[in-house]
């Protein structure tokens, strides 16, 4: 599967981005702007389910990094890039950073492991009804207080596109662990109801750059857009 990509931006250094469940790639509108206009040719993907996504009922993270290595190497013919993936995208980033030319890999919020066995169509209905909440932008505000206008619109179309079938899938089948490579960064929401303190700490000794941002939601940028990228000089450098 190749997968739908909103591409802007035209330099040699070039920035993959990978979103969370139930988001797209115009989750990332913001940093996609600001980092295509410091010179970087930013790739946002759409996962399988997602946006404008071909849908996969059997997919699973292992098929849904295949499709994002096969979209990278098809777009960029090997070149090196950087790379952030945000929660359910971290993970998939995570499964295919080996097959990727991986110069800085940032996950976000993520701790890139999952239980499986899931009930999928008890799991399908839950999505269903969560998304169908979703697709009201003024709900979305209120419910998270610190999204935009532009914020509330990106996710409520993310809502009406995602497919619960294709999510509920990536639970029904083994548990999912990846761990993220040392070197590599993690944006952490503190407190976060996703990556403990005691895996922080873990990752940490493993070699992974653990950086927090207190009071956070875990839709870091959305919540500390400036702290976000303050962090990440790596990544945003012009």
């Amino acid at each position: 599967m190749l997968l739908n990509t909103l591409e802007s931006g035209s330099g040699e250094r070039v920035v993959l981005l990978l979103h969370g469940l139930m988001g797209s790639a115009e989750s990332w509108w913001r940093i996609g702007s600001l980092l295509a206009g410091r010179g970087h040719r930013v790739l946002a993907l759409d996962l399988p389910g997602h946006g404008l996504s071909a849908r996969d009922a059997q997919g699973t993270v292992a098929s849904a990094a295949d499709a994002v290595i096969a979209t990278v190497e098809g777009l960029t013919g090997g070149a090196p890039l950087s790379a952030m993936g945000h929660s359910y995208g971290g993970t998939v980033l995570a499964a295919a950073a080996d097959r990727l030319p991986l110069e800085c890999t940032v996950y976000v919020d993520t701790a890139c492991h999952f239980p499986g066995g899931a009930d999928r169509v008890a799991l399908a209905a839950r999505y269903e009804a969560d998304r169908r909440r979703r697709t009201d932008p003024t709900w979305l505000r209120t419910s998270r207080p610190f999204y935009s206008q532009t914020d509330a619109e990106v996710e409520a179309r993310a809502a009406e596109r995602f497919d619960p079938a294709t999510a509920a899938s990536i639970s029904a089948g083994a548990d999912v662990s990846h761990v993220p490579e040392a070197g590599s960064i993690l944006i952490r929401a503190r407190p976060s109801s996703y990556v403990s303190d005691a895996e922080a700490g873990r990752l940490s000794l493993r070699g992974v750059q653990v950086r927090d941002v207190p009071g956070a939601a875990h839709t870091v940028w959305y919540s500390h857009f400036d702290r976000f990228c303050a962090l990440l000089p790596e990544v945003f450098a012009g």
